[in-house]
């Protein structure tokens, strides 16, 4: 059986963000609770949603404790911040930091006994619906405005927590490309090869099926098509808006059938050094994807290599393993991504603590090879 969960209600667009008022009045919605970053605010791309607020008449606190890496105490300082603010809505703006932070809060607004936050590691066991929350990304990669996943940091014990429920998937997404025109290029290459990295390990997990396999196929044709130019030209608003669908495809996907080891890998070099999670995606993309090449998914790299753009009419499955794993690594050259641990800060001698903590990662379990600590601990030495 499979199963698909997915937003009751999702606006795509320039502009779109102007729907937030007719969807907050359409559903009764009185004051928001506003959950950003700080350098959302400080470059004005939190001002183009406070002007539709304002416009409407409706009123807002700003929740701004928001880390590139969320913390349990920034959700649990926003559990207060909304109880006392009187919000009965909130609004998610930024990448996925913001977005998970707003789950976060969401969730254990309306389940009190999850307040510790460390109890929603995996798959918990909650009762509510998050309060209601609209989302809107400002970067094309994590898809948090689709997902049932949301990470927070544990900083005390170095790990990043998934947290899978589907109480937590925002009401409303609004998936808005002028929202993103100011990401810098290193963040959209980033975030870029992050979406590509949910769409390869999903569409290559033992619980892809027909419907997941479509979502990902063709977030991956657009990410080859789009992503390259959005980082050379952030105001190419055919590259923005098709990056921007493209993530949140490749969200309903991957939401819904699991990712791999690139993800549990990346996790706690986040967790251990503040690795921003796109680049540390995209560094490992390759290097596991060729360890994944040994194991019954293998024939569909020449899927991932067709929709990267390569011509593969005559290719065995050796070639198409090799032609996709080409595809991928040349792209993430093409638009500078880091390609060995080192470069990023990683120290050799956390390797075997990494490669743990890895293997223990509830994203291990969707990878299409069995594993374990060791082979994981391999694949860190081939990339540091």
């Amino acid at each position: 059986m499979n199963r698909i969960v997915l937003n009751e209600t999702s606006y795509f667009g320039a502009g779109s963000r102007s729907v937030i008022a007719d969807e907050a009045r359409r559903r009764g919605f009185k004051k928001a609770f506003f959950v950003t970053d700080k350098d959302l605010i400080k470059f004005g791309v939190a001002n183009r949603i406070t002007d539709v607020l304002n416009a409407n008449g409706i009123p807002y606190e700003i929740y701004s404790d928001v880390k590139a890496n969320p913390t349990i105490k920034n959700v649990q300082n926003g559990v207060d911040a909304y109880k006392n603010s009187g919000a009965d809505f909130i609004i998610a703006l930024g990448g996925g930091s913001a977005i998970d932070t707003a789950k976060g809060v969401g969730i254990v607004v309306n389940n009190p006994e999850f307040a510790d936050i460390k109890s929603l590691e995996g798959v918990a066991n909650t009762r509510h619906r998050a309060v209601p929350t609209f989302a809107l990304p400002t970067t094309a990669g994590t898809a948090a405005e689709v997902t049932i996943n949301y990470v927070i940091t544990d900083e005390e014990a170095k790990k990043k927590m998934v947290c899978v429920d589907p109480n937590d998937i925002p009401a409303v997404a609004i998936i808005d490309p002028e929202l993103m025109y100011s990401m810098p290029k290193g963040l959209t290459a980033s975030t870029g090869m992050d979406a590509l990295t949910h769409a390869i390990e999903s569409y290559i997990t033992p619980g892809a099926w027909a419907m997941s396999d479509m979502f990902e196929l063709k977030a991956i044709e657009m990410i080859a098509r789009n992503l390259k130019k959005a980082v050379e030209n952030g105001h190419d608003a055919e590259a923005r808006e098709g990056m921007a669908v493209a993530q949140y495809i490749a969200g309903m996907g991957f939401s819904n059938v699991g990712l791999g080891i690139v993800h549990s890998m990346a996790h706690p070099l986040g967790a251990f050094y503040d690795t921003p999670h796109g680049v540390a995606n995209a560094l490992l993309l390759p290097y596991v994807m060729e360890y994944n090449a040994d194991s019954p998914a293998a024939p569909k790299y020449r899927d991932i290599a067709r929709a990267m753009g390569v011509q593969t009419d005559g290719m065995n499955t050796e070639q198409g393993v090799r032609a996709a794993i080409d595809a991928v690594r040349q792209l993430s050259l093409s638009i500078g991504i880091p390609q060995k641990l080192h470069e990023i800060g990683v120290k050799e001698e956390d390797l075997p603590a990494l490669s743990v903590a890895a293997y223990n990662d509830v994203c291990t379990g969707g990878n299409p090879r069995t594993t374990s600590p060791e082979d994981i601990e391999k694949i860190y030495r081939k990339a540091f």
